[in-house]
């Protein structure tokens, strides 16, 4: 049986995720305030931002710009989309 959480990102009860995302008080905030639709969600935009706005994760800067645009996505408020990026067209099942 899954579990819900009251999701920060929808405000709505959504299924939770099945573990904290990464270790430490964050990774716990998130895994009690956050579904996993709407992690799903900012994997995608998480990749999006990487690769166009071509981050090395490597350099601190970069991933404190990712942590916070985290924080501001799964929050509910609008997270920076990278220039000129178009999502793809939904496909039909």
């Amino acid at each position: 049986m899954s579990r819900t959480v009251s999701c920060s990102r929808y405000k709505e009860d959504l299924p939770g995720l099945e573990k904290p995302p990464f270790p430490g008080p964050r990774g716990q905030e998130i895994f009690e305030t956050v579904s996993a639709r709407a992690w799903e969600e900012w994997q995608q935009h998480q990749t999006m931002l990487i690769n166009e706005k071509q981050l090395n994760m490597l350099d601190k800067d970069a991933r404190k710009y990712l942590n916070g645009q985290r924080d501001l996505f799964l929050s509910g408020a609008d997270a920076e989309q990278a220039e000129g990026y178009v999502p793809p067209a939904p496909t039909a099942d």
